[in-house]
C-alpha cells in the first residue's frame, strides 16, 4: 500500500511503486482533470504539482511521491488567478490540454508572478496545445500574473 496526499486528502492505493502517478490519479483516485497525451513528459497535459512544483505525472513513479503533497487541477481553488484568467480571457478551445497548461502556469507564477513576454515563452515552451491556442494562453498568463500581483499587494 502506498500513502498519498492529493489535493489535501490522504489516500492509500494498492499499486506497484513503479506505476506512473498519472494512472494512480486517474484510475484509482478517479480525478480525470489530469490528462494522458504523449506518455513521455513532452506535452504537459499531465502536469500536476508535487510539493508546489509543476511535474509531469506520466513519468513519475508513484513510489517517488510518497509523503509529498500532490495537487491536481481539481485541487486548484476555483478563485485561483489562473482559473479566473482562463475564463476571463476565454483561453480554451477544445480544453484537453488546458488542465496541464494551467498547472504549469500556476507553478510558474507562484514562483515569480512578474514575467516578461520572453520569460513566459521560454517557461511555457515545453507545453503543447494541439488546437494552437498559444496566443490566448499567453494572454491568460499575463492576466493571471496581474491577478496574482494584485492579490499579493492585498495581503
Amino acid at each position: 500500500m502506498i500513502s498519498l496526499n492529493v489535493n489535501g486528502k490522504n489516500y492509500r492505493v494498492d499499486v506497484p511503486e513503479d506505476v506512473p502517478l498519472l494512472w494512480v490519479i486517474r484510475d484509482h483516485l478517479k480525478l480525470m482533470g489530469t490528462k494522458y497525451s504523449c506518455g513521455i513528459g513532452e506535452c504537459g497535459s499531465c502536469t500536476v504539482h508535487v510539493n508546489g512544483k509543476a511535474e509531469r505525472s506520466c513519468t513519475i513513479p508513484v513510489g517517488q511521491v510518497k509523503g509529498k503533497k500532490i495537487t491536481t487541477i481539481e485541487g486548484l481553488p476555483d478563485n485561483h488567478p489562473v482559473k479566473r484568467a482562463w475564463i476571463e480571457e476565454q483561453v480554451v478551445q477544445c480544453g484537453f490540454c488546458q488542465p496541464g497548461v494551467m498547472m504549469q502556469v500556476a507553478g510558474l507564477l507562484s514562483a515569480k508572478p512578474a514575467l516578461s513576454a520572453d520569460q513566459i515563452i521560454s517557461k511555457m515552451d515545453d507545453v503543447i496545445c494541439r488546437c494552437g491556442t498559444h496566443l490566448r494562453i499567453k494572454k491568460g498568463i499575463r492576466k493571471a500574473a496581474q491577478l496574482m500581483t494584485r492579490r499579493e499587494v492585498r495581503k
